[in-house]
């Protein structure tokens, strides 16, 4: 199959694209190479694929977005701003690339390649802060007091941020494209990914950044007492999450999935450094700082549906995940 991946050389689309064009499909990446590292990823790339084609550009282009769907039997649309604090200090940039751009992206796709599932990467941040959930704390981490499957798609949805509103107005784009237009579109609205080949930082793709900062003996700063639990999900486990749903789009096309790690795959800040401090054999200095507008103490995502509809469940634990990360990074010499 010939696959587009926009922002194909980001960490997920790096990913992706590997494991695609291992398995025998022509694969486009289309990127704008602005973000750190992703130079890097798609040396890796071209390297170890060389059958894999890029294009650079920008998905606030919708000419060049159309010329590279032409032609395409599937769409990964994984080009985005990608952090909170990002999109307060720039939100005109943040409502550009991930509400226009994926507008310009499902335009593309009605009017160049109907029939191709196109997937969009949403975000859990479309439920808001929800702060009606009652949360307890037990030991080193909080807990939801009465909902130990998660938050499940039904969750109403509450943008924000500017990147809050930003991916979940593109996340109801992409959905109503399924419902006005008959397209078949697939949303999956993730957790914590993390996994080879993420430039993470504090604001995002937190987990490679606690790794690095550990493996260089640096020290982190904790925004909150540290107890705040995420969901996390290997990128490989992601990948075949994309898969599939698109081997069965007959069932997944106009729907919604949480993707994460679900409640199996939970961690606290604490926690987690703990895990790397044995791992890493030394202590990991850590800042405390006041709570961020907006943090949630906890967020866990319930993976049930994507289980029920297509087959999926998470493979990787954490435990396995974070030293698969750590073994990359000590063989990337990345410090």
């Amino acid at each position: 199959m010939r696959v587009l991946i926009t922002g194909g050389a980001g960490f997920i689309g790096t990913n992706l694209a590997s494991a695609l064009a291992q398995g025998g499909d022509q694969v486009v990446v289309f990127d704008n190479l602005s973000r750190r590292g992703v130079s890097d990823n798609l040396e890796w790339l071209t390297t170890h694929h060389p059958g894999i084609q890029f294009v650079h550009g920008d998905v606030r282009d919708a000419e060049a977005l159309a010329d590279v769907v032409r032609g395409a039997d599937r769409i990964f649309h994984l080009a985005a701003q990608v952090a909170v604090t990002t999109s307060v200090v720039d939100p005109r940039t943040d409502f550009e690339i991930n509400l226009l751009g994926a507008v310009n992206a499902l335009e593309a796709a009605r009017l160049h390649a109907p029939e191709a599932p196109f997937f969009f990467t949403s975000t859990n941040k479309v439920y808001g802060g929800m702060e009606d959930l009652r949360i307890v704390r037990r030991g080193e981490r909080y807990e939801y007091e009465d909902l130990p499957t998660g938050v499940a798609e039904s969750r109403p949805l509450d943008f924000h941020s500017p990147y809050g509103c930003s991916k979940g107005g593109a996340d109801q784009y992409v959905r109503d494209y399924a419902r006005i237009y008959n397209l078949p579109t697939v949303v999956f609205r993730m957790s914590c990914i993390y996994g080879p080949h993420q430039c993470g930082n504090e604001d995002q793709g937190w987990v490679a950044h606690f790794a690095r900062e550990a493996l260089a003996g640096r020290g982190l700063s904790f925004y909150g007492d540290g107890r705040q639990v995420r969901d996390v999900l290997y990128v490989g486990d992601l990948v075949r999450a994309f898969r599939m749903a698109a081997d069965a789009i007959d069932r997944t096309a106009g729907e919604v999935f949480n993707i994460g790690g679900g409640p199996e795959n939970t961690t606290s800040l604490l926690e987690l450094v703990a895990e790397l401090e044995e791992i890493c054999g030394h202590k990991v200095p850590v800042n405390y700082a006041p709570w961020r507008p907006g943090d949630q103490r906890i967020y866990v995502s319930d993976v049930r549906k994507a289980g029920e509809v297509f087959g999926w469940a998470p493979q990787v634990s954490r435990t396995e995940g974070v030293r698969r990360l750590i073994d990359w990074l000590r063989e990337s010499n990345l410090d």
